[in-house]
């Protein structure tokens, strides 16, 4: 993206376009204690702001908007966490600094001394109820939902730990024989916010695919009026039908089809390509997409959440808020966690009373067990490695609109493609020339390509085509007439040419040379249509033709295949054209002839074989079988991008892609499951140690080295996390099979 498209720049370019806004909203989910948790986190924000005078600015923005963009909020959200956390870990930590140089513990412990003076015995409790209250009643805030929702999860066990600690050091003033926990409480609190200020960090990071994709769209546009002028107009107020001038360097309004001009347009940022598409009259362009250097005249054809944006957004949204089953295992288990918690506690209390009788040292370990129980680590573990699949996976041209297809993507043993426009091209073109007498395919091509020049049928675009790519010189024609049902003719260098079907021959009652009819009978068994070129009655060449299969679909074929995964085809064509295909392509099973409404029968025959199937297609005639299929695919770019019958839409029409969703599904699952193991394993290890099972050789965890034991472990996860940004989505390395590209970066 260009300079010009910055996020300085753009800090306000939702306003002005509440439609823009509106592509965003959440949908509301039916539990009351998630928005529950959003409302007591909204309120922490709120008296944030006020304490730091920020609530003005708040308000002016909030009146700016003026719209229900949750997204936003939620993003907003995200940022405002970040800066809150981080705000207290400073202010708290600089607060405990006078905690931690009057503890007579690190004293002892470090060697070293300050100076007393009359009033120094209040430094540690007043310091240390400061960062209480500051640093650590915001967990106590966001616990109470839970709470009251008979949910327990992290909040709960990280407000209990933090109580515990305070309660007991606060009771240490009032009896003198107790052990103080003040510089215990104060690290706990810091390390917390630090954990939970790097959480969110990374969130907010993570989840930036839809805020970027919402700073695509300009505020304005210039619309061209009847006289010609043009007037500059809020986006929001651009209708279906209206022509808009978009200028060298300038983003496209809304979605359209160029009327008048040349120009590249970038289209990165929607499809994932790198190079700029060339555009001319008749070509559609999308909104959000930059203009290169040239300028073009657009006519309106979907404004609003009608666009290509919109549907993208719609889908990034939802799958930024559906759940893998890897994480509610996870939120699972944090449930479970508070309950393990509370009961070793107990026992904990039990066991050392039974042995020591009660006393400082007993709440001691009671203490660490809570703090080593708070599952920090284990709350993070999965949604960080969802997010960022999910804003890689966009990045790289593939919205994922359901988390558990993209998780279960790597389970796949068989998938299913449609055959015309996913390993085709979905149109005509020139397979094979064959000639006789002394013409070269060359000239052959060059005559057919003349007498062709004014037809406006698919095979007459395909042998033009053809001819351009082969740079032939094209001769002009004169006197161009269709023939109907047989084909064309006209006159080119003096010469009667015609091209046809076999029934023009018929027509002309021509005789057909021996090479010509050996080539259209191999021509006609591997499904191909035969065109002739006739020159003075007498047929001179032939040109097969067939839905050109795409160069991607022979390196997505041997890839799955090197993945071990089956590869099907599922086609209306005859079983001629499909096996032609199957064959060229190495595809394993081949469903022909197969009606739009029976597809999904296919499926189910496959599923019923115990296998876990992926059905790929357009999303429009292939919607039943995408809707049966264990995870649906639907390719293409466009409107087809909001296909309703998809789990997951691959913007970029690029079956390769297909291969990257695989890779990408099993490098995520590896990550879950090392997040897990990192988070599950430091409880496994240090809740026996913090209830004391080694203190008979003198090991005790004291609740300052249980929080830094916590605290580590969700830095690891965190950053083991940022790790799958690295995944390589390239092809698995194959013998002729190239590089597909470089990687592009997930925000």
């Amino acid at each position: 993206m260009n300079d010009r498209h910055t996020a300085d720049d753009r800090t306000d370019n939702h306003t002005g376009h509440e439609e823009h806004d509106s592509m965003a909203n959440h949908h509301k989910t039916d539990r009351g204690d998630d928005s529950e948790e959003s409302r007591t986190e909204q309120s922490l924000l709120e008296t944030e702001a006020d304490a730091t005078g920020a609530a003005e600015h708040v308000k002016q923005k909030e009146g700016k908007h003026n719209h229900s963009n949750s997204h936003g909020d939620h993003g907003g959200m995200h940022e405002g966490h970040e800066q809150m956390f981080r705000r207290r870990f400073f202010v708290s930590t600089l607060l405990s600094i006078p905690v931690l140089l009057y503890s007579e513990m690190l004293q002892e412990w470090l060697g070293f001394s300050v100076p007393a003076f009359p009033g120094s015995e209040w430094i540690n409790p007043v310091f240390a109820v400061i960062v209480f209250a500051y640093g650590g009643v915001p967990f106590l805030k966001m616990a109470a939902p839970e709470l009251r929702n008979y949910s327990p999860g992290m909040m709960t066990l990280i407000s209990m730990a933090i109580t515990v600690a305070f309660v007991y050091s606060l009771a240490s003033v009032i009896f003198p024989t107790t052990s103080a926990f003040f510089w215990e409480l104060v690290t706990l609190i810091d390390i917390m916010l630090l954990g939970h200020w790097i959480e969110m960090r990374s969130v907010r990071r993570a989840s930036s695919a839809l805020d970027e994709l919402a700073k695509l769209v300009p505020d304005t546009a210039e619309r061209i009026i009847d006289n010609g002028e043009t007037e500059e107009v809020p986006v929001r107020d651009l209708e279906e039908g209206d022509l808009v001038l978009v200028r060298p360097g300038a983003s496209v309004p809304a979605d359209g089809v160029v009327e008048e001009g040349d120009s590249d347009v970038n289209e990165a940022m929607i499809t994932g390509e790198s190079r700029a598409v060339s555009k001319e009259p008749g070509d559609e362009v999308i909104g959000g997409t930059i203009n290169g250097d040239g300028s073009l005249r657009i006519r309106i054809s979907a404004t609003g959440e009608e666009t290509t944006l919109a549907g993208i957004m719609r889908l990034v949204e939802e799958a930024q808020q559906s759940k893998s089953k890897t994480q509610a295992l996870a939120d699972r288990a944090a449930g479970w966690l508070f309950y393990v918690a509370v009961a070793s506690a107990v026992l904990t209390a039990i066991a050392w009373t039974i042995a020591t009788s009660f006393g400082a040292p007993v709440i001691e370990r009671v203490v660490t067990v809570l703090v080593i129980a708070c599952p920090h680590a284990l709350g993070l573990a999965i949604p960080l490695v969802v997010a960022i699949n999910t804003s890689l996976a966009a990045r790289n041209g593939m919205l994922v609109r359901d988390r558990i297809a993209m998780e279960r993507a790597r389970e796949l043993d068989t998938i299913i493609f449609d055959k015309t426009g996913t390993l085709t091209e979905g149109e005509q073109g020139v397979v094979d020339v064959a000639t006789a007498s002394d013409v070269t395919g060359e000239e052959a091509l060059a005559f057919a390509a003349a007498v062709e020049s004014d037809s406006e049928h698919m095979i007459a675009e395909a042998i033009r085509e053809a001819a351009d790519e082969r740079g032939v010189t094209i001769p002009k024609a004169s006197n161009f007439e269709a023939l109907k049902g047989r084909g064309v003719r006209a006159t080119v260098n003096g010469e009667t040419v015609y091209a046809g079907g076999p029934n023009l021959l018929s027509h002309l009652d021509s005789d057909v040379p021996d090479e010509l009819t050996m080539f259209a009978d191999q021509a006609g068994e591997n499904a191909q249509t035969v065109v002739y070129l006739v020159r003075d009655d007498e047929p001179v060449a032939a040109f097969a033709l067939a839905d050109v299969i795409r160069e991607e679909s022979y390196q997505v074929v041997d890839a799955l295949h090197d993945l071990d995964i089956e590869v099907a085809m599922l086609t209306g064509d005859s079983a001629d054209v499909a096996h032609a295909v199957a064959d060229e392509l190495g595809i394993d099973t081949v469903f022909a002839e197969v009606l739009p409404e029976d597809k999904d029968k296919k499926v189910r025959e496959l599923q019923d074989q115990g296998k876990l199937v992926a059905m790929v297609g357009d999303g429009v005639n292939d919607a039943p079988a995408l809707t049966r299929s264990d995870i649906g695919i639907a390719i293409g770019s466009g409107t087809d991008v909001a296909v309703q019958s998809a789990d997951i839409i691959l913007v970029q029409n690029n079956p390769l892609d297909v291969v990257r969703l695989v890779k990408l599904s099993k490098a995520s699952y590896r990550k879950m499951q090392e997040n897990l193991v990192w988070a599950a394993g430091y409880n496994v290890f240090a809740i026996p140690l913090a209830a004391g099972v080694l203190a008979p050789i003198g090991i005790l965890l004291s609740p300052a080295v249980g929080a830094l034991l916590m605290s580590l472990s969700t830095v690891i996860v965190a950053i083991n996390a940022q790790f799958l940004r690295r995944v390589d989505l390239d092809l698995p390395s194959l013998p002729g099979v190239s590089s597909s590209g470089s990687l592009q970066p997930a925000d």
